[in-house]
Order: C-alpha cells, then structure tokens, then sequence
C-alpha cells in the first residue's frame, strides 16, 4: 500500500535514524530472515560489512553498537537504551552473538565486523552486508541493505525499484486520495474541501479505523513531548568524547524564570529552540526519540509542537493529530521526491525536511488554508537548500543540536509570514523539492554525512 504519513516518524533510539535505526533494523531483519527459512540454527558464524558513511562516522553515530543489537533479536521501538552498551560489551568478552536471541555463534568483534571507509556500495551511501556461514565455512545466506534515512531500510531488490517499493501505481488506487507529489496532494485538497490532514486521514482510513489513527499519532506526539520533559532536565556531558555540556536544563530555567505563563512573546520562540536542543541532547545519548523525519532532525516538529501546545489557546487532541499528519504527508513528498538521507543529499534532506514539515504542520493548525500550508512548507525548504552534512567526529552534536533549534524556530517564524498571505509564491512546493535533490546530487560526497570536510575537518577541537 502507499507510504503512510504515519511512517515518517518512527518511536526509536538515538543518535541517528540512518545511522542506528536503519541498521538495527536490518540486522534483526537479517537474523529473522534466518529464522524464517528455518536455517538460524546451522549458522556457525557470521561477517557483517559496513560501507561507505556508514564505515566512516559509524562509531560516532553508534551504527557499530546497532548492528549487533539487531543481529541479537533488538528492534529500535522496543530496545531498552540502557542495553545497547552492555550487550555489545558481552559480545567484546566472550566471542559470542546470541543470533536473534535463540542461537548463540562464534563471533569476534575486531574480524567479523568489518568496516570499509574507502568503499562505497554503487545503490546508497549507507550501505551493509551480513554473510551467515555453516560450521564447514559454506554460504547459508548472504543479504545486502541499504538505510536509505528516517530509519527506513531496503534490501538490493528492493532499492532496485526503490520508488515502487514505496509505493506503486496499483496500490496508490487503493486509497481515495492518492498522491506523490505537491500538486497531487493539494489538487485533491482544493477539489474535495479538504485539509491535508482530512486528505490523509480518508487514506488511512481504508486499512485502520480512525481511533488506531489518533492513537498513533497521539502516540507520537506524546513520546516527542516525553524526549522533552527528560531533556529539559537532564544536565551533563554528551557521550561521544566532544565533551558537549547539554544546555537545555539551563537555558529552560533561565528562560520560565518561575512560571512558563509568564514567558514575554520573545522569549517563546526561544523557549521552542530549547525544547528542539533537548530533543536532540536526549538524542545524542542514545535515549528515545521519534525520527522527525530522522534521528538527526529529530527536536525540530517536537519544538514547534510543543510551542504550539503550550502558547495557543484551543489546542485539542483534534489538532494535535492534524500537525501530525499534516506534517507527515509533506515528509512524504520529499520522501518520494527526493530524499530524506543525509548521506544522500546532506543536511538539507534532515534539517530542512524538518523545518519544511514543522512550518507547513503550524501554518495548518493555525488555520491556514492549503495554498498557505503548501508555501510555508516550500519556504521553509528554498531556505534550507545546500546545507551539508559535517558533523565533528562524526556524532550527531555539533552542529546538529544547534540546527534543530535554528529550524524551530525558522518554522515558527515561516508559519506566521505565511499566514499573511493568500497568494501562490513563484516557486512550488515541488519546484522546491526536485531543486533539493538536484543540489544534492551535486553536493560533494565529502558534504554528506563523511565527517571528511566542512566543520569536521575545520573545528579540531572543542
């Protein structure tokens, strides 16, 4: 069926969703296909091959630590953060995986797990491969995938025909409003009466009842606000070796002083770049987060959400759940129109995308009508093209922390302009979107998630 607007948000772990979700998921994925051909227990050993940005900002991301939860049975969505550490570390000291929880095999951290910075696979940039073998040396099952960003992953048939596989002709009939691009979303708006959330709504109806839709969107707004409350509260220094002091505690407190309902107007926008830093401090130390459209882009729509909730008047679950699936379905028009990886396309595909569903998501819950709606998602994005991805050692901090705040608060400020005016802009929302991935194409593969110029290489020490 076509690609929910629901799925642009995944409840999963830090730091990053391409990075760690994408490649925890495909390590259970390999261990479970394993299982399911009724083979997981003659595999006597296993190599698991990482490539390209993966091989390269790998340990500072945590894709290391994610491939082998997953190989061990681990799902993002599920996994206690505080295991991902220590179960690794038992793999470390006994020279054993416990395959999909069920079957324990010989495994050595330094020879099985195999890192090639200097290879890229021809599909994607965050490339893997696992190779499961019998006690004799000989190929019980070899698997190639590829973590193409936001915690989605496709294996090499599936990434051949990577458009279909998210979506094709005779599937998109199944639903009444079927869309893949701008024009076709918003069409169906203006034709029908419709808000975007109404449009993606009648969708998702087709296969859940409306209850399971506000139940999972609740959900998720609830989990964004969760990553909120822990990160305003939880002071220290980021994990990773940058030796980042977390600022959110301190720049909430300066901020309510003693009563959030005493914040000035100018200081709430601040307040927004605060909740969007401790989303993605909490983030950065592997606790749980919902990827917005990814891991690294994960505090911007939490940021904006919970200034709405916290400064408007009237705001219902009702609402709540239309800046969820209003944001959602233009996550998905750069899901399908280009990209949401930063390996891919650099920042622009992360940061930008973000910005561009949060704006969009605000100028709809605010009462904009769909033309405002389609123009604050695209001005949000014009502004954003050509932002690389470099960040320092690889982790997800600098500048990643810091650029989720900026869009929050960018978004906000692109919600009101937007609601100003009732007039189509000269550039379309697709317009906007094909530009991205075009930059992106462009873009220097030492600008997309390398860690091999821009403030990587520049800022030597912190």
């Amino acid at each position: 069926m076509m690609l929910s607007p629901l799925d642009m948000f995944a409840i999963g772990v830090g730091p990053s969703s391409s990075h760690t979700v994408g490649p925890m998921k495909a390590g259970l994925e390999f261990a479970q296909s394993l299982e399911k051909n009724k083979v997981l227990h003659q595999v006597a050993s296993l190599k698991a091959h990482l490539y390209g940005s993966l091989a390269l900002t790998g340990e500072g991301h945590g894709t290391f630590l994610a491939v082998l939860n997953g190989l061990s049975g681990q799902h993002p969505k599920t996994i206690d953060p505080d295991t991902i550490y220590s179960r690794v570390d038992e793999i470390k000291r006994n020279n054993q995986l416990n395959l999909n929880d069920k079957h324990r095999i010989t495994f050595n951290y330094d020879n099985d797990l195999l890192i090639h910075k200097d290879q890229f696979l021809p599909e994607h940039a965050n490339g893997m491969k696992f190779i499961a073998l019998d006690a004799n040396g000989n190929l019980i099952l070899e698997e190639e995938y590829f973590s193409i960003g936001g915690g989605f992953i496709l294996n090499k048939e599936q990434i051949k025909n990577r458009k279909e596989s998210e979506g094709n002709s005779d599937e998109v009939a199944q639903v009444p409003y079927p869309f893949h691009n701008a024009q076709e979303l918003f069409t169906h708006c203006q034709k029908n009466n419709l808000s975007v959330a109404d449009v993606v709504l009648a969708n998702e109806i087709i296969n859940k009842s409306k209850e399971q839709v506000y139940a999972e969107a609740l959900e998720i707004a609830e989990v964004m606000r969760y990553s909120i409350k822990r990160g305003i509260l939880h002071d220290g220094i980021l994990p990773g070796g940058l030796n980042v002091k977390r600022r959110a505690p301190q720049l909430y407190s300066k901020l309510i002083k003693n009563d959030l309902n005493l914040v000035s107007d100018q200081d709430r926008r601040l307040l927004a770049m605060t909740y969007a830093i401790a989303v993605n401090e909490e983030n950065a130390s592997f606790s749980r987060v919902v990827t917005a459209p990814t891991n690294g882009s994960a505090g911007t729509i939490p940021g904006v959400l919970e200034y709405y909730r916290n400064f408007y008047l009237g705001v219902t679950d009702d609402k709540i759940v239309e800046f969820i699936l209003t944001a959602g379905a233009i996550g998905n028009l750069y899901k399908y129109g280009a990209s949401i990886s930063a390996a891919e396309v650099g920042c622009q595909g992360e940061i930008g995308v973000a910005c561009s569903m949060a704006a969009g998501a605000l100028t709809a819950v605010l009462g904009g009508n769909c033309l405002q709606v389609e123009k604050a998602a695209e001005i949000a994005m014009e502004h954003c093209l050509g932002m690389t991805c470099d960040p320092i050692n690889g982790l997800v901090q600098i500048p990643c922390i810091e650029r989720n705040g900026v869009a929050a608060s960018k978004a906000i400020d692109i919600a009101k302009l937007s609601l100003l005016e009732n007039e189509p802009g000269k550039v379309s929302l697709d317009a906007v979107i094909h530009t991205m991935m075009q930059t992106g194409r462009d873009m220097s593969t030492r600008y997309k998630e390398t860690a091999l110029a821009g403030l990587a290489v520049n800022v030597v020490e912190c």
